[in-house]
């Protein structure tokens, strides 16, 4: 893409009732746009990091024989009932409308009630399981707070994925399979060796849960992680009996303040049978189903790492979500340099390389200034400056190396790695 070609466009200062570093950088940058607090539009760019993020979810979900599909986010009162969370008391961040035809519904904070209730259409006999399902998909909490940007929204992008399973031993089976694709997820992301798995209560959904907490001073969440077992235990749950359980000391472990990236829950057989869900076991009995729910939090994994991986200049996207690998920016008035800066482009398009070509007429320090903030991670410069030093000026984002390269050279230097 060329840059003169994007609408949005780059802003000194962040709307000043914004407080989160996230939400300013990714506002400034021009990937999204705050309607109000805990509401944000995507924006070109946005919903380019967003679709990368998803991609490789999708891709980590899929190799655990999940299968994709969408339900809507508008939920009748009559599904949720049976399990009380209908009730503003068990579940605190409804939002909910009334119908003009009479009735009320709600706008989805999570599935559970209305994909068991789908899978009554689906599954009836022990031959129908496993069944495992999952979507991206907005979803509505009517959150108090709402002041931490992505890392908190009342509107975000998820990906909820359900389990369905004949007994609790198939049903292990695939929550551990999860766990290992969520640890691939947040390696693939950046964030892997800064994400633990912890023990967690519950709150809505079960007594108890597996959170994937990231290392995160914006986070709202503290826990007890010992790097070297790999143990993180949630503040929540955190005792005397946990400790003697893991065979830890409070010397032991390092207290981190984090930010929620995923959880997963068991809810065992108990929402199957407040719901009426059962299949025809191998000798035609009536069972009820072990279910399994398991999120992770796209935008909100999308504001971790503008946090996390940004500097006192701008955001530094991974290589593997950044909306473009590389930034190319050329200056000056020289029509040689401006076609020589062109025609890289073009190449870089033809190789499958994504490039976001800086093609406006501003001064050189307005362009760098940019790029620095939009962050991808490589920034090419073709200048006259560039050219005497040897070829284009490429500088890698995350870690400040330049190096001048031939432009022959230069699709040869990104697809050999």
């Amino acid at each position: 893409m060329k840059q003169s070609a994007l609408f949005t466009k780059t802003r000194k200062e962040a709307p000043s009732d914004e407080t989160s570093k996230n939400a300013q950088l990714l506002i400034r940058a021009g990937y999204i746009n705050k309607e109000m607090a805990g509401v944000y539009d995507l924006l070109p760019l946005g919903m380019k990091v967003v679709e990368n993020i998803k991609s490789i979810v999708r891709e980590e979900m899929n190799a655990i024989s999940g299968q994709e599909f969408i339900m809507s986010s508008l939920q009748t009162k009559e599904v949720w009932t049976p399990t009380n969370r209908w009730d503003d008391d068990v579940v605190d961040v409804w939002f909910k409308s009334d119908l003009k035809a009479g009735g009320e519904i709600g706008f989805g904070w999570s599935h559970e009630e209305p994909i068991v209730e789908m899978m009554k259409n689906h599954v009836n006999s022990y031959k129908d399981l496993p069944v495992n399902v999952y979507q991206f998909q907005n979803k509505f909490r009517n959150e108090l707070r709402a002041k931490s940007g992505l890392m908190r929204g009342r509107e975000f992008v998820m990906k909820d994925m359900y389990s369905f399973s004949k007994d609790a031993e198939q049903h292990e089976l695939f929550y551990q399979k999860t766990i290992e694709a969520y640890h691939r997820c947040y390696q693939r992301l950046g964030i892997g060796e800064d994400t633990f798995i912890t023990f967690a209560a519950g709150g809505a959904f079960t007594e108890f849960s597996h959170e994937f907490q990231t290392i995160c001073e914006a986070g709202e969440d503290e826990i007890y992680i010992n790097r070297e077992k790999g143990i993180a235990i949630n503040e929540e749950v955190y005792n005397e009996k946990t400790l003697k359980e893991l065979g830890i000391t409070e010397d032991d472990l390092e207290k981190v303040t984090t930010a929620e990236v995923g959880n997963i829950f068991n809810f065992g057989t108990q929402k199957c049978e407040e719901m009426n869900l059962f299949f025809n076991d191998e000798q035609g009995k009536q069972t009820p189903i072990h279910l399994g729910s398991y999120g992770i939090g796209i935008t909100r994994v999308m504001g971790v790492i503008a946090e996390n991986m940004s500097d006192e200049k701008g955001l530094v996207w991974p290589e593997e979500i950044a909306p473009f690998t590389i930034h190319l920016l050329t200056f000056g008035k020289n029509e040689n340099i401006f076609r020589e800066a062109e025609n890289l482009y073009h190449d870089l398009k033809k190789a499958g390389i994504e490039v976001l070509f800086d093609d406006r007429d501003l001064g050189p320090g307005q362009k760098l200034n940019d790029a620095d903030l939009m962050g991808m991670p490589y920034r090419i410069v073709v200048s006259e400056k560039a050219a005497e030093n040897g070829g284009v000026e490429i500088t890698h984002r995350n870690s400040g190396e330049v190096e001048y390269v031939d432009p022959a050279r230069v699709i040869a230097y990104f697809m050999e790695g």
